[in-house]
């Protein structure tokens, strides 16, 4: 390896010596985002932008297939919207960015940027329900949000992010219960199946639920560094929103009633998620799923005769199968290419050369296990359609294998505050379900519980901060 290939790798800091800068090294040096003039907000780019597009068709097709339809809401609220629902404009207050002024006019109302969309979808909910058999509404939208963040981070946390959001109304409480989980099990789905990130779902406390829900669910993943990453959230909101924007409808038995509403939604966060669950020293490591590119063309001695058109061929073979690119740059050497596209976390490459094409084969790398195979030309096509297959599989198993390695039980306080300090990661314990004890733990430790997991277990008889009787068990951990 030359002099200026090994700086290109040696670029990014190790994630052991300081995580953070590790995650800012990868997607600058990735080239997926790029800081804005305004603080906070990201300019993505197309690298990470394509990922975002994957997510979006994947989930995209599974909203549709469920009976959802997309629609589009202003940008602008009136402020006397927002403050329609008490509870979930005290939620949003200090994050809101404000619109004073149109041109030179001041505006009689403030105009607030949407930091979510509940309150004006809601006040057109109420002009177009009428009657049971409008029911139900089944609406997404995809959209940016903006929410004024005090500290920021690509992806993570930013001031304007993208996000999809769904809002729905029922005629009854259980058909809005069983959208809220069928929509969660979506998430779950998209998660697990095409960013391979596995998640535990379950319900957040009452502390830690959405402003105005009656209950939130919620997916969370466990980065590589120990931290918890509420990845998506899908939301009973009851009657609260319904009852505060005067959305009713005729029921069959000729009574007027308040529908139950719901919303759901994730983020451009989940990139985030995506590169710190599998991305190590290298760069990025991408699920052939969401990959922009899942197969590269690496031409070696492109100049040597057929060379350049063996791989030109490669490429009319896979690119209607794989997203494909041939790397035919001659400013770079092969080493060079090979460092970037293994920083791009590109899943597999094809190396291709003048001894390759003597032998009528090539090598494939795969990015997840840094491994090389020779290849006969007229296999590739089978043995790159299973590389990504067990590239998507094999990624999924190592998250889940380190999550289940950073998954601890506490029985008593003090083993939980040991953990906490030692063993960065996901903490299992019983719960007296009282607030005040969930508060008192996050102010000596740190950490929140992320939810109250559906697949319970019982890990004692008592709560281990406050000694009171505990029916639920909780994961701890701290979180992005």
């Amino acid at each position: 390896m030359g002099k200026k290939e090994k700086q290109f790798v040696e670029e990014i800091t190790p994630m052991e010596v300081d995580f953070a800068q590790w995650y800012t090294d990868v997607i600058k040096k990735t080239d997926m985002v790029d800081y804005s003039p305004v603080k906070g907000f990201m300019v993505i780019k197309p690298y990470g932008y394509a990922i975002w597009e994957n997510i979006q068709q994947f989930m995209d097709k599974r909203f549709k297939d469920t009976g959802h339809k997309n629609c589009y809401f202003p940008l602008l609220i009136p402020e006397s919207l927002l403050q329609k629902e008490a509870e979930h404009v005290e939620g949003f207050a200090p994050e809101v960015a404000w619109v004073t002024h149109g041109g030179n006019e001041e505006l009689a109302e403030r105009l607030c940027v949407r930091p979510t969309s509940e309150t004006i979808i809601c006040s057109m909910y109420s002009k177009w329900l009428d009657s049971y058999r409008d029911l139900p509404f089944l609406y997404n939208q995809w959209c940016s949000v903006v929410r004024w963040e005090k500290s920021t981070r690509p992806f993570l946390r930013t001031s304007e992010f993208l996000w999809q959001e769904g809002h729905t109304l029922h005629e009854t409480y259980d058909e809005a219960q069983e959208e809220t989980l069928q929509m969660l099990g979506i998430y779950k789905e998209t998660a697990e199946e095409l960013l391979a990130i596995p998640v535990i779902t379950g319900q957040k406390t009452e502390r830690e639920k959405f402003a105005g829900a009656y209950a939130t669910y919620t997916m969370e993943a466990l980065m590589h560094d120990g931290k918890a990453l509420q990845a998506g959230t899908s939301h009973n909101l009851g009657q609260h929103f319904t009852k505060a924007f005067d959305i009713s409808f005729l029921d069959r038995d000729g009574t007027l009633k308040n529908p139950y509403h719901t919303s759901w939604g994730v983020s451009t966060r989940l990139i985030g998620g995506i590169i710190m669950v599998h991305g190590d020293n290298r760069g990025l490591a991408l699920p052939p799923g969401i990959a922009p590119t899942q197969a590269v063309i690496v031409p070696v001695a492109s100049h040597k005769e057929g060379v350049s058109e063996a791989a030109e061929k490669i490429y009319e073979e896979l690119r209607y199968d794989f997203r494909t690119e041939i790397d035919d740059r001659d400013q770079y050497s092969p080493g060079w290419k090979f460092n970037e596209w293994e920083m791009k976390g590109v899943p597999v490459r094809i190396e291709i050369g003048p001894r390759d094409l003597e032998n009528q084969q090539a090598v494939v790398f795969r990015r997840d296990t840094l491994e090389k195979q020779v290849c006969p030309l007229d296999q590739l096509k089978d043995t790159v359609s299973s590389l990504m297959k067990d590239i998507q599989k094999n990624l999924f198993e190592k998250a889940k294998a380190m999550r289940e390695q950073n998954t601890h039980v506490a029985t008593d306080a003090e083993m939980f505050k040991n953990i906490m300090k030692e063993k960065p990661g996901f903490v299992k314990t019983m719960w007296c379900g009282e607030e005040s004890c969930e508060l008192k733990v996050k102010e000596e430790t740190g950490a929140t519980i992320r939810c109250i997991p559906f697949e319970q277990e019982k890990l004692g008889e008592t709560c281990p901060f406050c000694g009171e009787k505990a029916d639920k068990m909780v994961y701890y951990a701290k979180a992005y």
